[in-house]
């Protein structure tokens, strides 16, 4: 890895810590992985590949996206329910497909998601079904027994 990359996946570690909370930079982006960026026309990183799975995706508003490889690093490392969304057993063969999470079957999620953070969706078992951004606040996805709780982008059977 170059130079220039180095100082990249330092810049993308703050952001990571930033938007994930500390420690998610060193999760994400482990520094003894062989880690490879695609970048934009402009040169911007877009892509973070480790060990050749997808883990992110930098957008342009410099907020990542989660790949399933990224949302499993990140949820093994931080533990809990950091980022988490958990769903009911009637969910798994759907958000493990990539079909998005309905607030009436979801049974726990992380007090601090907003709207528009990045999750993981887990079933009850603790494994993780699927990786979006969420459409509700925690407490509106536990309140509400009507509309989409969390937009899955990818499920973990899709892989």
């Amino acid at each position: 890895m170059t130079e220039g990359h180095a100082t990249d996946l330092d810049d993308l570690r703050v952001v990571a810590d930033y938007q994930f909370g500390a420690g998610a930079g060193d999760a994400l982006f482990p520094a003894e992985a062989d880690i490879e960026l695609s970048r934009s026309r402009s040169g911007r990183p877009r892509q973070v590949y480790v060990e050749g799975d997808r883990v992110t995706s930098y957008g342009t508003d410099g907020r990542f996206t989660l790949g399933v490889a990224g949302g499993r690093r990140l949820y093994d490392a931080l533990g809990g329910d950091a980022y988490v969304v958990r769903v009911g057993d009637e969910s798994v063969p759907f958000v493990s497909d990539g079909k998005n999470a309905f607030a009436k079957f979801v049974t726990a999620a992380d007090p601090a998601v907003r709207s528009g953070d990045e999750v993981c969706v887990v079933g009850p078992d603790g494994d993780l079904l699927g990786v979006g951004r969420a459409e509700l606040s925690a407490d509106a996805m536990l309140d509400f027994q009507t509309g989409m709780a969390v937009r899955v982008r990818e499920g973990a059977d899709e892989e």
